[in-house]
């Protein structure tokens, strides 16, 4: 771990303008994003040397156009005030499909037209033209398999955690994850009765949702999130929230999901007993909460672990991954989060890594805290997983002691 205590003056003085630059550029890019999403590939397919014929030209320049037109007022009236869920599906598509044209276009458009020019192939015309129908039929099998991928129930994805200060009675402890699960305009009510069966099929003690159940209010999303009340643990079933449930009336899904036999917890814990050992089971409001305007929420890990014991092991449940450096202060042991869907489309998972410390998978934040980041077991926006595979996460928590009582 680095130690940043010693950072100089000077350099946070340095610094500090260059953050101001980007978060000035930060504020033009939902400006500037869209443009470059449909005018690179159009340039790329359309104009670098192809030498189409005139018809083709156009049409393809008329597609792009209506695209760059199309997809942002698409998404306006689908995210906006409207909430209409055919014109989100639009424009949630048009935003998929054009960030893997234009992640293709950038890579083959440059490394495939090198690679021919190395090995001689072709004049500069038939270059271009195989860069063209390279670059489509890439965009098309990843959109087809991305399409599959976001649409399948996830796969199960089970690994052993070992907490040292885990009760030798705790030992063997099955924690089921899931987390953004986003229903939304795509009606998925059969997708989540397949989820929650396969949940179920893992027999956990233990089955967690942090957060990011859907895109909309309870009462639209009521028919999808229904099968939750299905999900079956030897010992509880247990909630956070999300950012996105405070897009959507989060006290609504707080509501909703007790009255589907969840535990909201709202920065509060419970405790889990087995074989004389005790596990504090806590969770927190998203980070985005406070900001929200809502009543009572917000991020309060003092207030979830108020009353709990300093010495037993604690397991905390938060949205965001970067809530651990809070968690580590706070002498937690294991924090389970989402959030990041692991990217969701290939190579987005740069830009992600700008904003949270982990992507996926297990990671060690300090000297005690584990943190899980699941990659989600729906998708948000556009309906594609690329190289960012959703799951259902089964963590078996074991102890020092390796007692294999049940």
């Amino acid at each position: 771990m680095t130690d940043t205590n010693d950072t100089r003056p000077a350099d946070r003085e340095e610094r500090t303008p260059r953050q101001s630059r980007l978060y000035r550029l930060m504020r033009y890019l939902p400006l500037i994003a869209p443009v470059l999403l449909w005018a690179v590939p159009c340039w790329v397919l359309l104009y670098a040397g192809q030498r189409w014929p005139w018809p083709v030209t156009l049409a393809g320049t008329a597609v792009f156009a209506l695209g760059l037109v199309g997809m942002p007022l698409a998404m306006a009236r689908g995210h906006g005030r409207r909430q209409q869920d055919r014109a989100a599906i639009v424009g949630d598509t048009l935003l998929g499909a054009a960030w893997v044209l234009f992640t293709w276009s950038v890579l083959l458009g440059v490394l495939l037209r090198l690679a021919l020019v190395a090995a001689g192939v072709g004049e500069g015309q038939d270059r271009a033209r195989v860069v063209t129908w390279a670059v489509l039929g890439v965009s098309a099998v990843l959109l087809a398999w991305g399409y599959a991928e976001a649409r399948r129930v996830p796969r199960v994805r089970t690994l052993d955690v070992h907490l040292p200060r885990l009760g030798a009675g705790l030992d063997g402890l099955r924690v089921a994850l899931i987390t953004d699960t986003h229903y939304g305009p795509l009606d998925r009510a059969r997708w989540s009765a397949r989820v929650c069966e396969t949940v179920n099929s893992l027999e956990a003690d233990l089955v967690c949702h942090t957060g990011d159940i859907a895109d909309g209010t309870a009462e639209r999303r009521r028919a999808q999130a229904a099968p939750l009340g299905t999900v079956r643990a030897t010992r509880a079933r247990v909630y956070v929230t999300g950012n996105h449930e405070y897009y959507s009336e989060a006290q609504g899904w707080v509501d909703l999901m007790d009255e589907l036999g969840w535990e909201p917890l709202r920065n509060r814990h419970l405790l889990v007993e087995r074989g004389g050992d005790t596990l504090v089971v806590a969770g927190v409001d998203d980070v985005t909460a406070e900001s929200s305007g809502l009543a009572g929420h917000r991020a309060h890990l003092a207030g979830a672990l108020s009353g709990a014991d300093p010495e037993l092991p604690v397991l905390l449940l938060a949205h965001q991954p970067k809530f651990v450096d809070r968690a580590v202060a706070g002498g937690v042991d294991l924090q389970l989060s989402g959030h990041t869907h692991g990217g969701q489309i290939w190579p987005f998972h740069h830009l992600v890594r700008l904003d949270q410390p982990a992507l996926a998978g297990l990671t060690r934040h300090g000297p005690r805290t584990l943190l899980y980041t699941s990659r989600g077991t729906g998708f948000w926006g556009p309906p594609f997983r690329v190289f960012a595979p959703s799951e259902i996460t089964l963590l078996v928590l074991r102890s020092p002691q390796g007692s294999t009582s049940a």
